[in-house]
This record gives C-alpha cells, sequence and structure tokens, in this order.
C-alpha cells in the first residue's frame, strides 16, 4: 500500500484491467481486520462494477445503512441476523458510479455512543494505538479508512458520530447540511438530527464522494432540490480575509485537554498567518447543547425504535402473550445504553413532563440557531477543536455523561443542520487531534474549501494525505 500517494493509487485502481481487488483491499481486510474489528462483515470477491468515475473504487458503509448482500444489525442483537432487503440510496449511487461496496463496518448499538464499544459486535480498535477506542459511533468507518483497508466509507452523523472518531483516527470527517444527503435506507436513530457523510484521507476525496451522494430523493422527504450541484467544482482553498469565530465558552470548558486546546490554538495561529482574521465570541446557548441534545435524540430514538418489538422482525423471545414478548425482547435485544436512551426519551415526551424537559429544549434550539445565525452574519466560518480530549483507552471511561460530554463540540451543528467537517490538525503523543470547521446551511462547498486550505496548512499531513499508522503500512 502506497503510503504517499493514496489518492493515485485510487486513480490506478480504477484504470486497470480486470478488477486488481482480490488480490489488494480484500486481503488487506482480511489479514488486518481481526486486530481492529472495523469490519462486521465484508465480501470474499467482488462483483463486476458499472461505468463511473469511481469504476473500481472499494467503500464500506456503517452498518445502519442497508445494502442488499449484507446484514444491517445496528449493532444490535435485536438486528443481528437481520438481511437487508434493499440498497440505501447512498449505495445505490455509489454502485452506479462504479464504486464496489466491500462490506459493512462497525458502529455503537444502534449508534447510541461515542467509543464504538457498545457492539454485538465487539469493541473496534484505534489504528493508531490498540489499546485505545476509535471514536463512535462510526467508529468503525473511521478505523477501516484509518488504516487503509479501504479508501473511503460512510458514516453517518446525529451529534458527532462522523466527526469525532475521524478526529480520533486521524481522518477527514464531514457531516453536511441537514437535507443535503438522503437518510432513505439509514436506519433512524434521531431522524431530525441524522445525516449520512464520508470520511476519507483527503478533503478532495470527501468532495468527490458528496458530488455523487448529495441530491434530492423523492424517497426522502427532507431532501433538498440542487444539493447535488454544490460539490460540482473543484475546492477553492482559502485563508486570506475569511472571517473566523471562536465561541468563548468552548474554550473554557473544563473537560478540554491542554494538549488538544494546544492543537487547535496552534492552527489559529497558522490560518492568521495565512491572512485570516479570528475573533473570540459568545454564543451562550452553546454551553447548553449536551443537554439539549440528550433530550431531543432520546425522544425521537424512543419513538423510532418502537418498531423493535419481536413480532415483525429480528431478534425475538418466544412468550405467552403480546406483551410479554415485547418486554422480553426489548430486554434481551437492546444493550444497556439503548436501554437507557429509551427510557430517557420516554420519560421527557410523557405528558406530566413534556413542557417542562422536552418543550423546553426545543425552545433551546430554536435560540441556538438565532446565535449561529446572528454569528454566521458577521463571520465565514465556525471554529473549535473536534474533540476536548485524544481517543482514550478502550474500558476507561465507564460514566456515560463522559461519553456524553465528548461530543460537546459536534453536538451543535446538527441540532442546527449545519455543514461542518473535522480534518486532523496535528499529532499528540503519536495519537491524532482533530479541527472542526462549521459554515452556514447550504454552504458546504465552503466548508470544504476552508478544510481544504487547514489541511494544506496542517503538519499532520503528508504530501496531501492523512498518513497511515506506522505499522500499518506495506
Amino acid at each position: 500500500m502506497d503510503n504517499r500517494s493514496f489518492r493515485k493509487k485510487l486513480e490506478q485502481l480504477a484504470e486497470d484491467a480486470g478488477n486488481p481487488l482480490d488480490r489488494d483491499y480484500l486481503e488487506r481486510i482480511r489479514s488486518l481486520n481481526p486486530e481492529i474489528n472495523a469490519f462486521t462483515e465484508y465480501k470474499t470477491a467482488l462483483e463486476n462494477p458499472s461505468n463511473g468515475p469511481l469504476k473500481n473504487i472499494p467503500f464500506a458503509v456503517k452498518d445502519n445503512m442497508h445494502a442488499v448482500g449484507f446484514r444491517t444489525t445496528c449493532g444490535s442483537r435485536i438486528l443481528q441476523d437481520y438481511e437487508s432487503p434493499y440498497d440505501a440510496t447512498v449505495i445505490r449511487r455509489l454502485k452506479k458510479a462504479g464504486a464496489l461496496l466491500v462490506g459493512k463496518t462497525n458502529m455503537d448499538e444502534f449508534a447510541m455512543g461515542s467509543s464504538t464499544e457498545h457492539s454485538v459486535q465487539g469493541v473496534t480498535k484505534n489504528p493508531w494505538d490498540t489499546e485505545r477506542i476509535s471514536g463512535g459511533s462510526s467508529g468503525g468507518s473511521a478505523s477501516a479508512v484509518s488504516a487503509a483497508l479501504v479508501p473511503f466509507a460512510l458514516g453517518s452523523d446525529t451529534g458527532g458520530s462522523i466527526r469525532q472518531p475521524a478526529a480520533l483516527c486521524g481522518t477527514v470527517g464531514f457531516k453536511p447540511t441537514y437535507g443535503v444527503v438522503s437518510r432513505f435506507g439509514l436506519t433512524a436513530f434521531a431522524s431530525s438530527l441524522d445525516q449520512i457523510g464520508p470520511l476519507t484521507r483527503c478533503v478532495e476525496d470527501a468532495r468527490t464522494i458528496m458530488s455523487i451522494i448529495a441530491g434530492e430523493d423523492s424517497r426522502d422527504a427532507t431532501t433538498l432540490k440542487g444539493t447535488r450541484s454544490l460539490f460540482l467544482r473543484k475546492l477553492e482553498p482559502s485563508i486570506a480575509g475569511k472571517k473566523f469565530a471562536v465561541p468563548i465558552e468552548i474554550l473554557e470548558y473544563e473537560g478540554l485537554e491542554k494538549r488538544v486546546y494546544d492543537s487547535f490554538m496552534d492552527m489559529v495561529e497558522r490560518i492568521r498567518q495565512e491572512g485570516g482574521i479570528v475573533d473570540e465570541v459568545s454564543i451562550p446557548s452553546v454551553k447548553y447543547v449536551v443537554a439539549v441534545y440528550y433530550l431531543i435524540a432520546p425522544a425521537e430514538a424512543s419513538s423510532n425504535l418502537a418498531r423493535y418489538e419481536g413480532a415483525r422482525f429480528g431478534f425475538s423471545d418466544p412468550s405467552p402473550n403480546y406483551a410479554a414478548l415485547v418486554k422480553h425482547t426489548r430486554e434481551k435485544g437492546f444493550g444497556e445504553e439503548v436501554k437507557r436512551r429509551i427510557l430517557l426519551g420516554t420519560f421527557t415526551l410523557s405528558s406530566a413532563y413534556y413542557e417542562a424537559y422536552y418543550s423546553k429544549a426545543l425552545r433551546v434550539r430554536r435560540l441556538l440557531n438565532k446565535e449561529l445565525s446572528d454569528i454566521f452574519s458577521q463571520y465565514n466560518y465556525l471554529i473549535n477543536p473536534t474533540c476536548p480530549v485524544i481517543a482514550p483507552k478502550i474500558g476507561e471511561i465507564t460514566d456515560p455523561l463522559v461519553f456524553y460530554l465528548m461530543d460537546i463540540y459536534t453536538i451543535a451543528a446538527n441540532l442546527s443542520g449545519l455543514p461542518a467537517a473535522s480534518v486532523p490538525s496535528c499529532s499528540v503523543n503519536k495519537m491524532p487531534v482533530g479541527f472542526q470547521i462549521v459554515g452556514p446551511r447550504m454552504k458546504d462547498m465552503e466548508v470544504l474549501d476552508l478544510a481544504a486550505a487547514v489541511e494544506s496548512i496542517s503538519p499532520f499531513f503528508e504530501h496531501g494525505l492523512a498518513p497511515i499508522p506506522e505499522r500499518w503500512s506495506a
């Protein structure tokens, strides 16, 4: 595997006669995946691809997206034998472009987690240090790209689940504006927050993938018209003259590790040296985003997961009557974190507490939207660290609240439906650190433009690509 020129490797694959993947990526997955457990399932041989811009290029998808020929387990016992009956829109579009679906990647159960430790398929490890977490919930996709098991993968992002593992595994992760990418075929967690996006080793590859998967879809009423055309132009990396806002509340967060803070401030200084204007601003409602998210997301999840009752599909625990069937199926089929969030969501939607909690969270969400809109009327971008910590050791964190707070910097973009990217900014003790860029709605390409500019000045990148950890390079 060419560590210095991965993009050229992709172009080379597309031009090669026949199908070189059986002796390249598939063999790499067979030999290396057992150590990091990025894949839950993969093919042993690949089909003939369609002609298109991604012909012969393999990819993987998070195991909450439907794909014919694979199971869709969502990392849960309740679906561990469920076979996908159709292709999600994003997969159908990638296949039409000639890309080859290699397999499914591991995830926190039903995308509820920040570490990919909560999966019936086991823990996914970080390629930079296999004693550490890969992040979550798209940890399998991030780990697979980081170790060069595939050139790109798709993840889903509900509160940071693409960007956070991208930061911890040293890849580029992009969450588009809500409605830019179809959610048809994505197993719902929180429908007003979920979005699909790519994890890659450079920003240009993320733009390429977005130019294929973006666009209106008649099977998803939330998709927006004309969005595919956003990604058809070339990247225009630029920093000079751009205005950047850094929320004071984020820098003052007590859980921000000093080494992550130092990395962020180093990149801020690099941006200033390139002619960028960086100001600290106040966004008061940012300090409430975790609380708001953990009222809204579990409420939507409790509704979306109601379909798993043992009678229609998935795991079923034989019981004498329907009430017992539902109780026993959910008790044995769902993991502890999923149960916790279902209970929280059901509680906040109950008539006695709806107004006190859920309704109030919606009001704060609207307030956050207004404050961010005001910021973007004066600034081009909002910037901050992607995650307040470097990847913790596997099993090190046992308090759910600590995991929830790991997403404190990524949640706002989901609550407001904004485009956001994480780009590796440096390495601390040989572990990656991510730099997050957030832009106004529908300014997805402008976010990728800046991400490409940050990539060009980031000391982490080598020859325009996020490096593969040395032990994984052939």
